[in-house]
């Protein structure tokens, strides 16, 4: 997984490295971007700052998950 904040104030979290070929708008700002069997590789929160507070973002890596 990658986790990236754009300079244009938004958020990537990338989940796979697949090839995305569809996009799906969640509104408000949110955008799931699918592989070829429409799972999500990576969401897009647009005016990120806006909506996530950096400074309480905590990631959770599960046991047992290679990141």
């Amino acid at each position: 997984m990658m986790i990236e904040l754009t300079t244009a104030d938004v958020l990537v979290i990338r989940l796979r490295d697949d090839e995305v070929v569809d996009s799906v708008d969640l509104g408000e700002g949110v955008i799931a971007h699918l592989n070829e069997k429409g799972e999500v590789v990576e969401i897009e929160i647009l005016d990120a700052s806006k909506s996530v507070d950096f400074k309480e973002l905590v990631l959770r890596i599960p046991s047992g998950v290679i990141a």
